[in-house]
């Protein structure tokens, strides 16, 4: 029997005169040519890109940590975003915003999962002043993460006390400081780099007949404030290993609740960081979309400034 690429060979060449090197494709044989090709790219892509699978359990991938892994919003977790299984893929892109009396933090970003096993993800923080003499500052950080599930399964591991386990690095870059006079690097305010790299590891736990999820993880940073004042400092430019946890409730298949504890490493003279906690409730009216409503406290932002942040943090995501 005749082949595909021998039929659409014959269909688009004809030998014409002495010369049997010399080819000729002739009108309707280019048209059957694209076709196939079309055809042929597309059969390629479908099996090189299959559909994502959605096999694993609504709010197993957590929702978008305001870094842009996935896990809670404060601190990631050993999930991996989106709903793929071992044979998919799954994703995530969210956007989320925490105002506070005298600030503002936007944050949005994308995350894609491989085969329940690794992460990628990109993510964009924008930090914001709204009261003198910080109504004109202006931050901004990029993100890239990545994230690998060394062992566990949330899921299916439930004879067992053995959690899933994740290793992730953040490479982090602060793109500079705006309505300060005189100042646009975060080096003026005593960082001392504009550019670093967190390392963390985590372990999550789901204890699915009393309904509880637990999460910890430990990070190594020079980070000041996620490094929206860049890092390392005049205190301290050293790795420093910070905790955070992680505990929720499934209130039912749609609706969890929890809270979180964020560990910060105080590396300059002029913000006397403190460590972040929120309490937060997590929605999912279907699978793929979830809202996040909290209560954050960030404690205190920078010397200018000396009152507790504390603000309302609300996050969309939408996943698959």
């Amino acid at each position: 029997m005749m082949t595909q690429t021998a039929y659409f060979k014959k269909m688009r060449m004809r030998c014409d005169g002495p010369n049997k090197g010399q080819v000729k494709v002739s009108r309707q044989g280019g048209v059957v040519l694209a076709l196939a090709l079309g055809l042929a790219w597309r059969t390629a892509a479908a099996e090189s890109f299959p559909v994502p699978d959605m096999g694993r359990l609504a709010a197993t991938a957590g929702v978008s940590q305001v870094e842009g892994a996935a896990g809670g919003g404060l601190t990631p977790w050993a999930v991996i975003a989106g709903y793929g299984t071992r044979d998919s893929y799954g994703g995530a892109a969210h956007i989320t915003y925490l105002p506070t009396q005298d600030y503002a933090l936007t944050s949005y970003g994308v995350a894609v999962g491989i085969a329940d096993r690794v992460e990628f993800s990109l993510n964009k923080q924008i930090f914001t002043g709204s009261q003198a003499p910080l109504n004109h500052l202006r931050l901004e950080q990029d993100i890239v993460g990545v994230k690998v599930r060394l062992s566990g399964n949330l899921v299916y591991d439930q004879d067992t006390w053995v959690p899933q386990i994740a290793v992730g690095a953040m490479f982090k870059h602060n793109n500079g400081v705006g309505g300060l006079s005189g100042v646009n690097n975060v080096t003026q305010l005593g960082a001392a780099s504009d550019h670093g790299i967190d390392y963390y590891l985590s372990a999550t736990k789901l204890f699915m007949e009393q309904s509880i999820l637990l999460n910890g993880t430990l990070r190594a940073t020079k980070a000041n404030q996620m490094g929206l004042m860049g890092f390392g400092g005049d205190l301290h430019n050293r790795y420093q290993l910070m905790a955070e946890g992680s505990a929720a409730y499934l209130i039912s298949r749609q609706l969890l609740a929890g809270v979180e504890y964020r560990m910060k490493p105080r590396n300059l003279a002029i913000d006397q960081e403190k460590d972040n906690y929120d309490v937060f409730v997590s929605y999912f009216p279907i699978k793929n979309v979830s809202v996040t409503l909290a209560y954050v406290a960030l404690g205190d932002i920078t010397i200018y400034n000396t009152r507790r942040q504390n603000g309302a943090y609300l996050s969309l995501q939408a996943g698959f």
